[in-house]
């Protein structure tokens, strides 16, 4: 279990801190050919959920990995999962139902990782 849980954290790190990162310090015009759904949100709100998906890469990595306050890896697995159920209900109200195949793969990561979590720690 332990193996599998730095696995899927890998993953979910990798990616979210691209994410993240795009979201944190790109501009709107430089989002926008990857993520259209920028032009329906306030730039600050980008901004907010790049700083979530950051956080919940730090929460995955660095409780395990020094051994302190453990339960926060559940919370920012859980995070993970309520940020994709927002991409996942953004991109259908907005008809994108083409682009849900990474947001479901990565709540099915992120659901994986609660459950790890919950069995290793």
């Amino acid at each position: 279990m332990v193996i599998a849980y730095w696995i899927v954290a890998g993953l979910l790190a990798v990616l979210y801190l691209y994410s993240g990162g795009m979201k944190l310090v790109r501009s709107a015009e430089q989002l926008r050919p990857m993520m259209a759904w920028v032009d329906s949100m306030p730039l600050s709100a980008v901004r907010v959920v790049g700083a979530l998906e950051i956080l919940g890469v730090v929460g995955l990595i660095l409780p395990p990995l020094v051994g302190v306050l453990t339960w926060l890896t559940i919370a920012a697995a859980v995070g993970l999962v309520l940020v994709q159920v927002g991409g996942i209900t953004l991109h259908v109200r907005r008809g994108e139902i083409r682009v849900l195949g990474l947001n479901v793969a990565l709540l099915a990561l992120a659901a994986v990782e609660v459950w790890l979590a919950t069995i290793w720690l």
